[in-house]
């Protein structure tokens, strides 16, 4: 297939260069200055990135979600599937289908399950949406777990901000135990205790957890606030979901005054 990657960041260029692997046509665009991953042809803007693909991955932050779809909507052709990867609220999940609304466009919510810089374009997905059905088709190609939803967009997004009820707040309670005994000199004794929880993964994942929670902290904060509402809206408590939003605030407010970021061992 020819498949377009908006957004080559952490996640869009793993999948990108996952695609160019298997051999599929991969164009990518990005408007930032990061690179172009191996076998990827880069596009000088949007509408050239879509115009020919039959499968378009959007990959950017949420924030871009409905405007980028706008955007590229002339330029797609009748029946190319947008599949929208971003971590994205239900809500804009669905303004961003109603894009499409009335065009040969099939749309597709897909939610990432999963870290991606750990397990590349194999990590699970859950996707909704009358296009869910040819995205899932290509990510299970690329090795991945899909979790086809009967639903309409949106209902992917769902599952991921409950999901996030679970991982932040287990990710932040892991960097405050592993800089509580940091402080204490005793951190690889409470590392050992984090893996024998969490099992032969643990390593790796305190290391990610504690490098990925501080990086990407404005824009877990954004989603984590996203899942209060969400579960407002369900009248469901969500006093661990708010903590977890005010803490990753903290970070964030920690990064625009800090002129580095904490290594992962001390």
């Amino acid at each position: 297939m020819h498949i377009a990657v908006v957004g080559l960041g952490e996640a869009g260029s793993r999948y990108a260069t996952a695609l160019a692997a298997a051999g599929h046509e991969t164009t990518g665009f990005d408007p930032g200055s990061v690179a172009t991953p191996d076998g990827v042809h880069r596009a000088a803007d949007l509408a050239a990135a879509v115009r020919d693909a039959e499968l378009v991955l959007l990959l950017t932050s949420a924030s871009m979600s409905v405007r980028l779809a706008a955007q590229a909507r002339p330029a797609l052709a009748p029946g190319t599937c947008w599949a929208d990867l971003t971590a994205a609220s239900p809500a804009t999940m669905a303004e961003a289908a109603e894009v499409f609304a009335d065009a040969p466009v099939p749309f597709a919510d897909v939610a990432i399950l999963g870290t991606v810089p750990l397990t590349g374009a194999r990590t699970a997905v859950v996707a909704s949406g009358p296009g869910g059905p040819a995205v899932a088709g290509v990510l299970q190609g690329l090795g991945a777990p899909v979790e086809l939803l009967t639903s309409p967009p949106g209902a992917a997004a769902v599952r991921k901000l409950l999901r996030s009820v679970l991982m932040k707040p287990l990710a932040l309670v892991i960097c405050e135990a592993v800089e509580a005994a940091r402080a204490a000199g005793c951190e690889e004794w409470m590392r050992e205790q984090i893996t024998d929880q969490l099992g032969a993964d643990g390593p790796v994942m305190i290391d990610r957890f504690l490098t990925g929670t501080w990086q990407h902290a404005e824009r877990r904060s954004a989603e984590m606030r996203a899942t209060v509402g969400h579960l407002d809206s369900l009248g469901v408590p969500s006093e661990m979901s708010s903590a977890a939003e005010q803490a990753l605030l903290r970070l964030v407010r920690m990064r625009s005054s800090a002129s580095c970021e904490p290594a992962s061992r001390s």
